[in-house]
């Protein structure tokens, strides 16, 4: 078929490309979650080099592919964010189902590589559905190689064992954020998030500064600051369990849980999901959706086996090593 490959415009091109999207994404987005994340992002990009001659800052490529008739057909963008791991950059690829095996993920995939050596990339980050063995292949046929597998788990609540809430840890109280009365907690739970998200499995690079961090944690479409709850030590933030809601889906997805180094082994994460879930429970959630590292076994754990999660298709991460010049 005749399609061309030109840059995406916005705001034009947001209900289309939105549209492209969602047959990737577990949650519908709308071009309004578009525009408020460019909305975050600085229009110019300030890419570098460090030390090292390691690509730094942030900047983006965003094209499309659009039939005779002007249609978006296909989306690619390449992108890297100040705290992305020196010298990456991660790329989304998808093409309408309708129109696959013509040519025209490898036209779009060939622009942004292409994008991606000019600038000085060193690794290429790329994510497929675990069970798409066409996006599988056609990631092998363009040099990825599988680094590591992210699992997804859905909890149907309708028939879920309440009588799980009895296993809460009750010796450290868990509130929402909206009933801790410190001026302070957005920094205290900022600080939570800092030192518990260096242990995952997977993280790589600098960690968000706390205004970047409230962007993309926060401030979220789908996030309420009721349904983020804090296990608390007295006044210490030792746990957190972050929640958004997904309205037109009545559905929720475990963004984060973590917990403090010197606190594990309380069954704190255990009880923080299950005050996820009953929070949930209460406002007539329909599911909950979760993600899981392959090697985070203990959150697994607690996930699959504890409050049985059923396992649906996850995502392999593939990552390519591109040859300096």
């Amino acid at each position: 078929m005749n399609f061309t490959v030109r840059k995406m415009r916005t705001p034009d091109d947001y209900s289309e490309v939105a549209d492209l999207l969602n047959y990737v994404f577990s949650e519908e987005t709308h071009a309004d979650n578009l525009a408020l994340e460019d909305s975050k992002i600085p229009a110019v990009g300030t890419l570098g080099k460090n030390e090292l001659g390691q690509l730094t800052g942030h900047d983006r490529m965003r094209i499309v592919a659009v039939d005779e008739d002007e249609a978006i057909i296909g989306y690619g963008i390449s992108w890297r964010a100040p705290w992305t791991e020196a010298g990456e950059l991660n790329h989304v690829l998808i093409v309408n189902p309708l129109y696959r095996n013509q040519g025209i993920g490898a036209t779009l995939y060939k622009k942004l590589e292409q994008w991606a050596n000019e600038i000085g990339a060193s690794k290429l980050n790329y994510e497929v559905h675990d069970d798409q063995d066409s996006s599988i292949a056609f990631a092998r046929e363009h040099g990825y190689e599988q680094e590591r597998h992210n699992f997804e788990s859905v909890l149907e609540l309708n028939s879920f064992d309440r009588s799980m809430f009895e296993d809460i840890n009750n010796r450290y109280p868990i509130l929402p954020l909206t009933e801790i009365d410190d001026p302070d907690r957005e920094q205290m739970l900022y600080e939570l998030y800092k030192e518990t998200t260096q242990d995952i499995p997977g993280i790589s690079g600098d960690y968000f500064d706390f205004h970047e961090w409230r962007k993309w944690t926060l401030e979220l479409p789908e996030s309420e600051p009721e349904n983020v709850l804090v296990a608390l030590d007295g006044n210490k933030f030792i746990g957190v369990a972050h929640l958004l809601h997904f309205e037109t889906a009545n559905s929720m997805y475990n963004e984060y849980t973590g917990v403090r180094r010197d606190y594990r082994g309380q069954r704190i994460a255990l009880s923080l999901k299950l005050k996820a879930i009953e929070l949930a429970v209460s406002k007539g959630i329909e599911y909950m959706r979760t993600n899981n590292d392959s090697l985070n076994a203990p959150m697994l754990t607690i996930n699959r086996d504890r409050l049985k999660f059923k396992a649906v298709p996850g995502v392999y991460k593939m990552v390519k090593f591109l040859k300096q010049v």
